[in-house]
């Protein structure tokens, strides 16, 4: 466990750019695949709210891009025992978790946990994005911004990158579309694989 990712990460004039995130996060996946652990790594999140809590990930999109998953922990008010933890990994379905915090024991516990996961709505830009390549019918490639200038709808390429690297699971199950972001010579690129043609 490391607790906090800014106590390992290398100093540096640019460290908040997307390859560094990115980097460092490799970096960390890679050492626990090599000796066969588990790492959890502690990160903070923003201030300002979010519709999409892992849009509060504190940094850029590469932190959660080379992760094998992300739980957010978020009070509903910040005096109060209660709390919401947000699960997305790539190999399960989305998960909240209702908690309640002991004080006397410094433990959380477990109140309950959505049923309806299955039927979580799917996120808009995912939904958009979906169907635009299965409109096409084809395999789709290019950075965030050009997939942007494609929807019907105006988002930030940021944002766009982030829902996908979350919502990556949902986008193959409803669609039929396989994810992949990667970094080139020339800036970040997604992939659009169409598995049913």
């Amino acid at each position: 466990m490391i607790d906090t990712l800014q106590k390992v990460r290398e100093i540096n004039g640019d460290r908040y750019n997307y390859s560094n995130d990115y980097d460092i996060v490799m970096k960390l996946k890679q050492f626990s695949e090599k000796h066969n652990i588990c790492m959890l790594i502690v990160h903070h999140t923003r201030k300002l709210q979010s519709e999409d809590c892992f849009d509060m990930i504190s940094g850029t999109n590469g932190l959660l891009g080379a992760a094998d998953g992300a739980f957010i922990l978020q009070k509903t008010k910040r005096i109060d025992n209660k709390g919401i933890l947000d699960i997305v990994e790539r190999d399960q379905q989305y998960q909240k978790i209702y908690l309640e915090f002991d004080r006397e024991k410094c433990l959380w516990k477990f109140i309950k946990m959505e049923t309806e996961l299955c039927k979580e709505p799917l996120d808009p830009v995912v939904k958009m994005v979906g169907e635009m390549v299965t409109k096409n019918k084809s395999d789709w490639t290019g950075t965030a911004s050009e997939l942007a200038a494609l929807l019907p709808k105006e988002i930030s390429p940021n944002a766009i990158t982030r829902r996908l690297n979350v919502n990556a699971e949902r986008l193959l199950e409803e669609f039929s579309i396989y994810y992949q972001a990667s970094r080139t010579r020339t800036g970040r690129q997604i992939k659009l694989t169409l598995t049913k043609k």
